[in-house]
């Protein structure tokens, strides 16, 4: 069922969103995007002529009561965004009798879900390697499945709009679906929004197109990589993870960031994309710095002639212009990692160029998909952030949509 077919008139519904959100020591919201992004599915919802539950997680409680992470601090905010009151139930699974007197236009905000370990499904109190491990897990599947059903019994219909969570199997995620027939479930329109994105540049790409690794480490990145292989013209490696391949290819890298246990893998993708016949970018030079802070010493040298004593932090001048020629030639375009140390200024460059770069391919008509914390950080540091197609607010989730691997959370409703 398509969110926009339905009528949700005299039905309630209970609607897992991500408000997650960051809050200040004194329990004050610091940024309310997550908020925000939510307002057109809740809207739709009370617009129609239905009530609304609210049901979403904050922080790791760890399945105790934490009253720092308690959704209680964000009832005033989501009062103001959604313009209606907005009461509150202090134990997500004891919420029947407020949920059962909710009229039409009104809304419930739940307790935080993680005060439940059901909500997550991991055992308590005992390690993977302990004995009775497996029995207390099939345990707490039944406790989880009991836990969704509890959720589930407070509503007609339910709605998944947590894309930074689809790829959790968790009750609230992906359990509670069971116990909705198919038309009475349904992904929220943030959710169709980031689901269509991710389609958009694995499944309906239009050529040419170009990704954009960054980060630190190729072992979390290895999964995207090698699943993007087959499918990109272009592809643009940066950040720390480079030096592996340098130094793999026996390039110097003085103190670079290097995984010396994956020289085979960094080898292996240098073949694929030979084979593939995928142009594999990884910039000619570096910024360099003589340690690793703001006010660092920077020099300008190849990537795989790195001096002792120094690290690389940026890409240099010629691999911005590289980086820019196949970026600003490209009609489909996923960015996912920065290519330096962008929070220090003096190494902001290399990232600040591929945002500019992105932003140009982008009013000449190309799709855009930014996505994963740092990236997002980078686009937003830079002004930048409303030249591009579409920000993904899933890291995770969209890490692993991008890796291939089937979300939990879109799978129990599209099967």
């Amino acid at each position: 069922m398509k969110i926009k077919d339905f009528n949700f008139a005299g039905k309630k519904a209970i609607v897992r969103v991500d408000f997650n959100v960051p809050l200040d020591e004194n329990g004050k919201i610091t940024d309310d995007t997550r908020i925000r992004g939510a307002l057109p599915t809740l809207n739709k919802i009370l617009n129609d002529g239905g009530s609304l539950i609210i049901m979403s997680h904050m922080g790791k409680p760890k399945g105790k009561v934490n009253p720092k992470l308690s959704l209680s601090q964000i009832t005033d905010s989501v009062s103001k965004a959604l313009g209606r009151d907005v009461k509150f139930a202090p134990d997500c699974a004891k919420a029947q009798d407020a949920a059962k007197e909710l009229k039409p236009g009104e809304v419930l905000l739940l307790e935080n879900l993680r005060f439940y370990p059901e909500e997550e499904g991991k055992p308590v109190g005992i390690d993977k390697t302990d004995d009775g491990y497996e029995e207390a897990k099939k345990e707490m599947k039944k406790s989880q499945k009991a836990f969704a059903e509890t959720l589930a019994s407070y509503a007609d219909c339910y709605v998944m709009d947590a894309f930074g969570t689809a790829h959790r199997k968790h009750a609230s995620t992906a359990v509670i679906a069971d116990f909705f027939d198919k038309d009475n479930k349904m992904l929220g329109l943030l959710m169709e929004k980031e689901v269509d994105a991710v389609n958009k540049v694995l499944n309906n790409i239009k050529r040419p197109f170009t990704a954009i690794m960054g980060g630190s480490k190729v072992s979390t990145k290895i999964g995207i990589i090698e699943n993007l292989m087959g499918k990109v013209d272009n592809l643009i490696l940066c950040g720390g993870m480079i030096y592996t391949f340098e130094k793999a290819q026996g390039g110097k890298i003085g103190n670079s960031l290097c995984e010396d246990d994956k020289f085979d893998v960094a080898l292996d993708v240098i073949k694929k994309a030979k084979e593939q016949g995928v142009n594999l970018i990884m910039g000619t030079d570096s910024v360099a710095g003589d340690k690793f802070a703001a006010d660092a010493d920077t020099k300008v040298c190849p990537s795989n002639n790195i001096p002792d004593g120094w690290l690389g932090m940026d890409v240099g001048p010629e691999a911005q212009k590289q980086f820019a020629e196949a970026i600003e030639s490209a009609k489909t375009i996923l960015w996912n990692g920065p290519a330096g140390v962008f929070e220090f200024d003096k190494f902001s460059a290399g990232s600040r160029a591929i945002a500019e770069s992105i932003a140009k391919a982008t009013e000449n008509g190309a799709f855009s998909l930014i996505g994963g914390g740092d990236s997002v950080a980078c686009i937003n540091k830079f002004g930048l952030a409303d030249k591009v197609s579409y920000i993904s607010t899933g890291g995770g989730a969209l890490l692993e949509a991008i890796e291939g691997k089937v979300l939990p959370g879109v799978a129990a409703i599209e099967g």
